[in-house]
């Protein structure tokens, strides 16, 4: 990657780099249309480069402690969390998920819809259970599915991609992950010009912008090929649609090839990798996260098998990031822990935000962020704890593949990342080969890379 202008012989970057990594972005502020009118991009590449809206400023020494879900200060001007026992009834629904009392589960969402209100200035816990509630109800009503949360036209798609950069300007945690598995690939695949990545969790395709720089800056005047092949759900034919658009012409911006195929995620249910086209003499790189192994339903058979068919292939690297708090969740015994971990992950999630605007304003660009971006996970979680599956890592081991360490240029950089924001609370953990960021002691972020 290029230099990140700070000094080789520096122990640990504990300041502001001067000029940072062009794949870690910087948002200085500008003067974007309101919100809710938005322009009419015409390409991801604006996108990915725009200015953002808002003004990062950060905090050089800002200590945000969780307080423990027992234990609440008393908040004189925000009555809705003076009484938190509607944490206990809401883990008593849940409870009732597993015991198959779905009369009383409803009853009890019920009365909390009329205690737990949306109020953006509530603390953490209380929005996290807000939504939590809803993905309850959604259940027991059949609405959780995943296109009841798909985004359905070209303005909402817009609206989340400008979110998510913002959340990446906001907080390191989007970054982390994205330049993580990034710097996995690129060590792994070592420099080779004709590379396909088969990703199971593409988004909006944003993470590619900074692994296409990459490969251009390394290309050295070759022409390398980057192939992509995303398996994604049905709903997804409008996000398909822009991102092959979007990425093509970024490619080729940055005089790069690049092919960009899509694979719908019950055709790859069907007939596995039999549904990916390859191409002799290109490293496979393979990209994973938690919704593939829940996709898979519960018991160690579907993804032991899937794994199988991971590992036939012979991929250089599989790298797996988990951005939800899935080593917890996978080891709960039941959907009421399940639960119970995803709404302390969350809670920790939106409380490092609040930490993150604290000093610089942008609560407005917190909301956004909680709606668009983590509500929809939420959902998901809360869909995913009713498919246990078995525990990640032991699948890993199961299917005969091995961690592979990540280097120390990659902890440097998330060293850097961490300096460049300046939140105090956030920290870079390494925990059995994974490279782990923690919102105090809670991984947010843990990427690990693995091979066959």
């Amino acid at each position: 990657m290029k230099d990140l202008a700070l000094p080789e012989d520096s122990p640990t970057p504990l300041s502001k780099p001067n000029n940072i990594n062009p794949c870690i972005p910087d948002f200085p502020p500008s003067h974007d249309p309101p919100f809710d009118h938005p322009p009419d991009f015409t390409s991801l590449s604006e996108i990915y480069n725009q200015n953002l809206p808002y003004n990062y400023t950060t905090t050089n020494a800002l200590d945000h402690s969780f307080q423990d879900l027992n234990h609440h200060h008393h908040n004189p001007t925000n009555n809705v969390n003076n009484n938190w026992d509607f944490i206990e009834e809401l883990i008593r629904a849940a409870d009732c998920f597993d015991s198959s009392h779905f009369q009383l589960a409803q009853a009890i969402l019920e009365r909390l819809n009329n205690r737990l209100i949306r109020s953006p200035m509530a603390k953490p816990l209380h929005r996290a259970a807000f939504h939590f509630k809803d993905a309850l109800h959604s259940i027991l009503s059949g609405s959780n599915r995943a296109g009841s949360n798909r985004l359905s036209s070209m303005a909402e798609i817009v609206q989340t991609i400008k979110t998510f950069k913002a959340f990446s300007g906001i907080s390191p945690i989007p970054m982390f992950s994205i330049f993580t598995t990034n710097q996995a690939l690129l060590e792994t695949l070592n420099g080779s010009s004709f590379v396909h990545v088969i990703d199971f969790e593409i988004g909006l395709g944003i993470q590619y912008a900074s692994l296409m720089k990459e490969i251009a800056e390394k290309a050295a005047g070759a022409s390398p090929l980057l192939r992509i092949t995303a398996v994604v759900p049905e709903e997804y034919a409008v996000e398909s649609r822009l991102v092959r658009e979007n990425l093509n012409q970024f490619a080729h911006d940055l005089g790069i090839r690049a092919q960009v195929d899509f694979v719908p995620l019950r055709t790859f249910e069907t007939v596995s990798f039999k549904a990916v086209r390859f191409v002799d003499g290109e490293k496979i790189a393979v990209l994973l996260s938690p919704s593939i192994f829940c996709r898979l339903g519960s018991g160690g058979a579907n993804v032991g098998a899937f794994l199988a068919d991971v590992r036939r292939m012979a991929p250089g690297v599989v790298v797996f990031v988990d951005g939800e708090g899935w080593t917890e969740a996978t080891a709960a015994a039941s959907f009421r822990r399940g639960v119970v971990n995803s709404l302390e992950f969350y809670s920790m999630m939106l409380d490092s935000l609040d930490a993150s605007v604290a000093a610089g304003g942008g609560g407005e660009w917190v909301r956004r962020i909680e709606m668009l971006l983590l509500r929809p996970k939420i959902f998901a979680a809360v869909e995913s704890a009713r498919r246990r599956a078995p525990p990640w890592r032991e699948a890993f081991y199961g299917a005969g593949m091995r961690p592979v360490q990540l280097s120390q240029f990659a902890d440097y950089q998330a060293e850097c990342l961490l300096a460049k924001v300046q939140i105090r609370g956030f920290h870079v953990d390494k925990r059995h080969a994974e490279l782990v960021l923690c919102w105090h002691e809670r991984a947010m972020v843990a990427t690990s890379a693995w091979r066959c």
